[in-house]
């Protein structure tokens, strides 16, 4: 029987962790936060990432028990049954395709400032078609192709801010670190919400398990080192861009203005490359997930075969990359990504509270003889889980109007495809 090739290792799954954490947002966020909460910016960073650690053990541990593809969608369809992991499943690829033709259209904008000809017209859409097409292409070829671009672009963007952070610290005003203005529940709130939003993307870890080679003891170690990784990296660089900066608030391009103020235009260009490099590296990380999501959905049966289908000579999940790349950059070309951006919310909502739920659930005696025992588990007992949860319910009472009507029309429209999936095999059955 033809198989997806296992070939990623515990670094290669650590690196599309960061890359999926580390996009865009990073070299714009940091203003956003500090018009919220000022100088305690860097520690409401650290304590962010302490508090996503027990999210990120939660999905550790129940992705110690599997060696298949699909992740979050995986963990809850073994608690929870079809339909809530087919809701996980159907969310975690449509908000993959989204966020794919959401970075696509950030590339434009980045490139937009040197070359203003690629914000519109023809050269904006040979743009997109042109890195669709190659991403989609390393995809299809092979998962050891896919991992070397993720791998290299991981690198390539960690640089950039590796010389922000390293030359940063020696220009830094430590009068600018130490004012703690008083902050309301509300600046507290929003900024907690734009806080909890940028360290999203590491639930995509466990996703490529079935391309592992040992996913039950890599997968947990990835989730971990990705936590810490991108909280020393974001936590360090919100210091110096603070630190550096007289007002950090009104900055709409915080990284690349402290850059300039130390390293001068070179610095500000640096920057302005590596975000570029991050954001091509985060869209790579969206083909990988976003089209093994959809192939672990076709795996089992919820889908139709053809999303299922291994390509007989490279071994990947080729028609799933494909139809989730023209689906991106149909996005991406017509705009409509930004009315789907919305669904985001609830995704994250679903995904933590589901697999933190499960972490729960799978402990039962009740499972023991149906899922594999956990080959790592979260420390405390219940309290972790139970933190993750009280974590990932912050989402709903921070989210819009319009983000939770968004993802409740996503839900009903994944409870839809469900309905007619299940039918359309009663049938056939029949």
């Amino acid at each position: 029987m033809l198989t997806l090739h296992r070939a990623l290792g515990r670094w290669d799954l650590t690196a599309i962790g960061i890359n999926q954490v580390i996009g865009g947002a990073i070299f714009l966020v940091p203003s956003q936060v500090a018009a919220q909460i000022g100088g305690w910016s860097p520690v409401g960073f650290l304590l962010t990432g302490i508090a996503m650690l027990a999210v990120a053990l939660c999905f550790a541990e129940v992705g110690s028990r599997f060696d298949r593809t699909g992740g979050p969608y995986v963990y809850t369809r073994a608690a929870f049954g079809r339909f809530v992991g087919f809701e996980v499943g159907w969310l975690q690829w449509f908000t993959r395709a989204a966020s794919q033709a959401s970075v696509m259209a950030g590339i434009a904008v980045a490139l937009g400032y040197y070359w203003p000809a690629m914000t519109g017209g023809w050269p904006r859409a040979a743009l997109l078609l042109g890195i669709t097409a190659a991403l989609a292409w390393v995809n299809v070829r092979g998962i050891r192709q896919s991992a070397w671009v993720v791998n290299t672009l991981t690198i390539g963007k960690l640089l950039p801010l590796a010389v922000f952070i390293a030359a940063g610290l020696f220009y830094l005003e430590p009068a600018r670190l130490t004012v703690f203005p008083a902050v309301s529940m509300n600046q507290v709130s929003t900024a907690a919400l734009l806080l909890i939003f940028i360290y999203g993307g590491f639930d995509v870890v466990g996703t490529p398990a079935g391309e592992s080679i040992d996913p039950r003891r890599h997968v947990p170690f990835a989730l971990v080192t990705t936590i810490v990784a991108v909280t020393a990296i974001m936590t360090l660089a919100q210091i110096v861009a603070q630190g550096v900066l007289p007002d950090l608030a009104p900055h709409s391009t915080p990284i690349a203005d402290a850059a300039a103020s130390f390293l001068g235009p070179s610095g500000a260009l640096l920057v302005g490359a590596g975000s570029v490099v991050s954001m091509t590296g985060n869209n790579a990380g969206q083909v990988l997930s976003g089209s093994r999501m959809l192939f672990a959905l076709a795996e089992h049966g919820e889908l139709p075969a053809f999303f299922g289908r291994i390509h007989p000579r490279y071994r990947t999940p080729a028609n799933a990359v494909l139809f989730t790349s023209v689906v991106a950059v149909l996005l991406a070309l017509s705009g409509s990504w930004t009315k789907l951006a919305v669904v985001s919310a609830v995704t994250r909502l679903v995904t933590y509270v589901g697999v933190s739920a499960a972490t729960l659930r799978l402990r039962s005696p009740t499972f023991a003889q149906r899922v594999p025992a956990a080959a790592f588990v979260a420390p405390l007992g219940p309290v972790v889980p139970l933190i993750a949860i009280a974590m990932s319910l912050a989402v709903f009472v921070g989210a819009t109007r319009e983000q939770l009507l968004g993802g409740f029309a996503a839900l009903a429209a994944g409870a839809a495809m469900f309905a007619i999936t299940t039918r359309l095999k009663q049938g056939i059955r029949d």
